[in-house]
Parts: C-alpha cells; sequence; structure tokens
C-alpha cells in the first residue's frame, strides 16, 4: 500500500517509518493517523519486520503535534472521534508483536510526544524538545498523555508537564526517564537502526512475548503480572526457537531462529 505522507524503508528486517510533512513540522491531521495505523498493522502482520524505528522528516521536528489549523473548527462530537482514533493508533502500538523505536529528531510536542510514549522506547537527538502544550490551547492531550505519562515518570513530574505547557529538552527527559538515551543529531537514527537490529538479531517469540508480558503486566497486580509472566515463560517451552537458542547456547553456534 502507497502511504501519501510516510516514507518507510526496510532493510535487515528493521523497516524505518518516517513521518514526511516535514513544512509542517510532521504534524498529525486525521489522514496521518489513519496512515500509520495502517502501516503498523501491516508491519505487525509481516514476518520479515523484526523490529520498526519511528521517526520524522527533516531536521527541526519529529512530530510537532496535531494539526491545529485542522483542529481549530471541528465539533465537540469531532474532537472525541479524532481522539479516539489516535488512542486507537497509540493502543495498537503496544499490541504489536514487534518492538517500536522513536528516534525524535527535533519537537515531540503534544500528538507527537504521544506518539513516542506509544513506543516502546525512545532515542533522541540533542535537539529534540519535549512537551504538551493542550492546556495553553484550552484542551488537553487526547491521544493518551494523561495516561502514559505518569505511567512512565509518575504523577508528579508528569502533573507538571501537562499542568504548566512546559517544552523540556532532550537532556531533561532523559533525566525524568522518557528518553533513553540522547545523541547527537547525525548519531540519532544509526543508534536506533543498530539497537533494532541487536533486537533482529534475537528470537522474534521471545521478543514478542516479552513484550506482551511487559505491556499487559503494568496493567495488573503485581501477583498476576508474574502469573502471567510464568505462563509465557512455559509457553515458550514448546517452541522451535526456545529449542533452537538453547541448543546453540550448548553448542556454542549462533543461534538461527525462525520466529516458530
Amino acid at each position: 500500500m502507497e502511504f501519501k505522507n510516510l516514507l518507510i524503508e526496510a532493510s535487515d528486517g528493521i523497516t524505518t517509518l518516517t513521518i514526511n510533512r516535514p513544512k509542517a513540522l510532521n504534524s498529525l491531521t486525521g489522514e496521518v493517523v489513519q496512515e500509520l495505523e495502517c502501516a503498523l498493522y501491516e508491519l505487525d502482520l509481516d514476518a520479515s519486520v523484526k523490529a520498526v524505528v519511528i521517526t520524522g522528516a527533516g531536521e527541526k521536528a519529529f512530530v510537532a503535534g496535531a494539526d491545529i489549523k485542522e483542529m481549530a473548527e471541528i465539533s465537540a462530537f469531532d474532537a472525541h472521534d479524532f481522539a479516539s482514533k489516535g488512542q486507537r493508533l497509540m493502543l495498537l502500538m503496544g499490541k504489536m508483536r514487534k518492538p517500536v523505536i522513536a528516534a525524535v529528531n527535533g519537537f515531540a510536542l503534544g500528538g507527537g510526544l504521544e506518539l513516542a510514549l506509544a513506543c516502546d522506547f525512545i532515542y533522541a537527538s540533542e535537539k529534540a524538545k519535549f512537551g504538551f502544550p493542550e492546556v495553553g490551547l484550552g484542551i488537553i492531550p487526547g491521544f493518551g498523555g494523561t495516561q502514559n505519562l505518569p505511567r512512565l515518570i509518575g504523577a508528579n513530574r508528569a502533573s507538571e508537564l501537562i499542568f504548566s505547557g512546559r517544552v523540556i529538552t532532550a537532556a531533561k527527559a532523559h533525566e525524568w526517564g522518557i528518553v533513553n538515551e540522547v545523541f547527537a543529531p547525525e548519531e540519532l537514527l544509526p543508534k536506533a537502526l543498530a539497537t533494532a537490529l541487536e533486537i533482529a538479531g534475537k528470537s522474534p517469540l521471545g521478543v514478542r512475548y516479552a513484550k506482551d508480558a511487559l505491556v499487559n503486566g503494568l496493567n495488573m497486580t503485581k501477583e498476576d503480572g508474574f502469573r502471567y509472566e510464568s505462563s509465557l515463560f512455559g509457553v515458550l517451552f514448546a517452541t522451535g526457537d526456545q529449542r533452537e537458542g538453547m541448543g546453540a547456547f550448548i553448542e556454542k553456534r549462533p543461534a538461527e531462529f525462525t520466529g516458530k
């Protein structure tokens, strides 16, 4: 499928998905959200894809929020519908069987920060900026920001960022635990791809079930999470990847995983 607002490149089991609206700072319209949902759904079904890296075109922005011009005149009903569609995209990213890495190259504001938070982890350029400016527009984050951010960094810091509408640097985002690592701009995408390639060399089933345990376990009590983890641990002992991985370790050779 061809996309108007996305660039998709694949190599060595890694797919790089670039939001390609640099003149609009890669802002999210309804069309972009729909294209992202379709693209990620297709990538999740593609067995050749082992990991996905999401970034923005140009040097200024990852995604500088939703398109305010598009939103300014919509009705309350349409606003609810837009938020629901955005949330559906974010939930899809959590349910994907493949890891999704955000390579934040510039502004990640509003919906852009929500998109990054929906990824499994975030790498950032030194030039990246993060924030939720929505309260300054008379609204709130609508794509899951009020739910995902406090789960990541705690309610106090999330409240400060969301209530103030403040924009923070990549260094501060790293300090607060929003960002895993910060790199020079020219190093960002190569570093993200290198990590994605490292993940791609592991058992696809192992990575898939590890993500399942992490994402779903966060919504359980610790005891229920332990039980869920042990059930997935047991299931993996009925797979070819487990036999291959342990066999390769014992035989001191590289594993050749098939994802089965």
